[in-house]
């Protein structure tokens, strides 16, 4: 899979958004050493604390289908330059060593990085 079809597979997700509050709508794609891709979107709640990002739904829905191995991880939003994701999902990534970043929005901008650039230092299973 290429990294445009991840991109266009999480747009795809962006639509399923649920986001009543902040009407900031995501979508996001990961794929696994298997070849399968699992999508997620962002979905709020009037609490704001228990509102989950697109990135960890995509990552939850994988891990629940007895995926632990992520080759890539791709996010899309309507925002002025490539989406990065919050601190939170980017904790979770590296929980999962997703090493492969693909930050995009809906006007085509793209920026692929890794895992250390988006976090370096990160806290993982090796500093237990």
């Amino acid at each position: 899979m290429t990294d445009q079809e991840l991109i266009d597979t999480a747009r795809k997700y962006r639509e399923f958004s649920y986001s009543p509050y902040s009407k900031f709508k995501v979508g996001a794609a990961v794929l696994t050493k298997k070849g399968n891709v699992y999508g997620g979107c962002n979905i709020e709640n009037s609490s704001y604390p228990v509102t989950n990002c697109a990135e960890r739904t995509a990552i939850f829905k994988a891990v629940s289908e007895g995926e632990k191995e992520i080759e890539a991880i791709a996010l899309i939003a309507d925002t002025e330059g490539p989406c990065s994701p919050c601190g939170a999902c980017r904790q979770v990534m590296g929980e999962f060593h997703i090493n492969k970043i693909i930050m995009a929005n809906l006007k085509g901008d793209v920026k692929v990085v890794t895992l250390d650039e988006l976090l370096p230092y990160a806290f993982t299973d090796k500093d237990l």
